[in-house]
């Protein structure tokens, strides 16, 4: 019913997740991601804590493949997950069980995973992290891509209704978290125009918290 990218921007050091589902709120449920840790996915029959206990497993230095590994090992129903870690160093794993939804597949690559279920052919993945690979610009622009990579490679089996996107640096929040959690059309399109939007002030949004008294107008009515 899924399918998400995980990533690095080996540039910046951000960290990020990409979700998108037939399902309503995908993103609320699947991505999850700590500043100066990483980021990990939790899909198919989902269990949101076990991204969360993968973050945990990371953040003392387990490798993404141990903190799987050890996940796997001591987690009743895994059968059912399919998941995705990566660390701060760009180190990636994954993991589907064996009772995951319809076709699905994982592929990693440099700085970036990325996994679907219930999809319409097992490439999917594969296009996600060629797109994530051959783009440029900010780490939420070029994950947006790679999910209309996915799409544009088949997506779901059947139509999504649900996207979101998550991007961590070096404050403690999340400095993009953006989401459409239902959409009869075309919640990936929608959820990059909501970027597109976003995009001009996530610094100034940052600098804001941090610095009130030195922060740009907000453009709004009555705003001196």
């Amino acid at each position: 019913m899924t399918f998400s990218i995980v990533a690095r921007c080996k540039t910046t050091g951000q960290l990020g997740a990409a979700v998108s589902s037939s399902s309503p709120a995908v993103a609320s449920r699947c991505i999850r991601a700590k500043a100066g840790v990483g980021v990990a996915a939790s899909q198919n029959i989902t269990d949101p804590h076990l991204a969360n206990i993968l973050l945990d497993l990371i953040k003392y230095d387990v490798s993404p493949n141990d903190a799987i590994q050890e996940l796997v090992a001591n987690t009743d129903f895994i059968e059912y997950r399919q998941l995705l870690v990566l660390n701060m160093q760009g180190q990636v794993a994954a993991y589907s069980g064996e009772k995951t939804l319809g076709i699905y597949h994982a592929h990693t690559g440099q700085d970036v995973a990325c996994a679907g279920n219930l999809l319409a052919n097992p490439n999917v993945p594969q296009a996600m992290c060629q797109a994530f690979e051959q783009s440029q610009g900010c780490l939420a622009e070029r994950l947006l891509l790679a999910m209309q990579a996915g799409l544009a490679a088949g997506g779901e089996a059947g139509s999504v209704h649900s996207a979101g996107i998550l991007v961590v640096d070096k404050v403690q929040w999340p400095i993009v978290d953006l989401r459409v959690d239902w959409s009869e059309s075309d919640p990936i399109g929608e959820l990059y125009n909501i970027w597109k939007i976003y995009q001009p002030q996530v610094e100034d949004y940052v600098l804001r918290a941090l610095n009130p008294s030195s922060s740009p107008s907000y453009g709004v009515p009555g705003d001196p």
